[in-house]
């Protein structure tokens, strides 16, 4: 990019004298100077760029040991409920009522249940109390009476 000054520069050059090519070689022409221009900002914030976030690599592994899986059958269903309102849902409507763990789904309490005590279990509803426990109310099939399931863990 030639500089704005350009023919005040060449203006000023010292005209070759003849004397031969030996001066002809000491005058030298001037060498063009851009001026680097300051870029301007109109926004007052810094905002850093994007650049690429990469993850951790960490040279020896965090977990030594395997995972070991929690919520087995056994740590899902804790333990049965034995007040007025369970024993009339075991009367009446072929339903068990549990105390259940608070993560555990529907589809978990169902093959908790089946694993278990050898049930088929038709529907489960879930609510967790106000005291922060889950109970779980398994509705069981019509071939089998929940009395007799009810005797088989002791609850009666």
């Amino acid at each position: 990019m030639p500089a704005k000054n350009i023919k005040k520069a060449t203006a000023n050059v010292v005209k070759p004298s003849r004397q031969g090519k030996k001066d002809q070689k000491k005058v030298l022409k001037p060498k063009a100077t851009a001026v680097k221009k300051r870029k301007e900002r109109f926004i007052v914030q810094f905002h850093r760029p994007y650049t690429l976030k990469t993850g951790p690599a960490p040279k020896c592994p965090r977990h030594i040991a395997p995972v070991v899986k929690k919520n087995d059958h056994f740590a899902i269903i804790k333990y049965p409920l034995t007040t007025e309102s369970a024993m009339k849902k075991i009367e009446d409507t072929n339903t068990l009522v549990f105390i259940v763990d608070i993560r555990a789904n529907k589809i978990q309490i169902k093959e908790a249940m089946k694993k278990l005590y050898d049930i088929k279990v038709v529907k489960v509803n879930t609510l967790i109390r106000p005291d922060g426990k889950k109970k779980a109310m398994v509705r069981l099939d019509a071939n089998q009476d929940a009395l007799e399931i009810a005797n088989k863990i002791g609850l009666l």
